[in-house]
């Protein structure tokens, strides 16, 4: 199964991931798309668009229009989500021109401490 992890991490942990794939020449096992602070993930990660990647997890290319029809939603509202999420790199545009969420799955991780 195809797993992507939307995760909080500094952007030094990002990048210390990043420069350790390229020296080694071994990527991470699973993808993942990390978020400076909890607030920025949930910022993006809206409830109408946490609805979205239900919809098109596994779903492969897909119009916005057939992606609205599925969620029973407005196709310009369905629209400023897709945008949205193209814009931070959690879905992409095929060459179509259709939307894809390429995973199957999503793992949430962060970890919430005592300020």
């Amino acid at each position: 199964m195809k797993t992507v992890v939307l995760d909080v991490r500094s952007p030094a942990d990002s990048m210390a991931d990043f420069v350790q794939g390229w020296k080694t020449g071994k990527g991470q096992k699973t993808a993942r798309i990390s978020f400076a602070t909890p607030e920025l993930l949930w910022e993006v990660l809206t409830a109408k668009r946490w609805e979205l990647l239900k919809a098109l997890c596994g779903a492969g290319p897909i119009s916005i229009r057939e992606t609205a029809r599925r969620v029973g939603r407005d196709v310009k509202a369905v629209h400023g989500d897709i945008t949205a999420l193209l814009k931070a790199g959690i879905l992409e545009r095929v060459e179509s021109g259709e939307i894809e969420f390429p995973y199957e799955a999503v793992k949430v991780e962060f970890l919430l401490q005592a300020a």
